[in-house]
């Protein structure tokens, strides 16, 4: 996980929000859970099954990223491709 991982992922908001990333549109929520300290984000492709999940946590150690369900790379790859709609 990248810098720029971590700049993307703090440019979004909080709540339910759509965007596209690779060319797919996508219903996104994003959470902060503990004080910021816990951020979970869930991503459902609208009009197909792609399905993006993660934790990222930020320890004093630094941030962890923790996909659910799906590798880190596509996990990294759609938020540094993704564009708010």
């Amino acid at each position: 996980m990248t810098d720029t991982f971590l700049t993307a992922f703090d440019a979004l908001p909080l709540g339910s929000f759509v965007g596209t990333s690779q060319g797919r549109r996508y219903v996104i929520t994003q959470q902060d859970f503990s004080n910021g300290q816990s951020q979970k984000l869930i991503a459902e492709e609208l009009s197909g099954n792609d399905y993006i999940s993660l934790n990222l946590y930020r320890l004093a150690t630094g941030a962890r990223l923790k996909p659910c369900e799906t590798s880190e790379a596509k996990v990294i790859e759609f938020v540094l491709n993704l564009v708010l709609l």
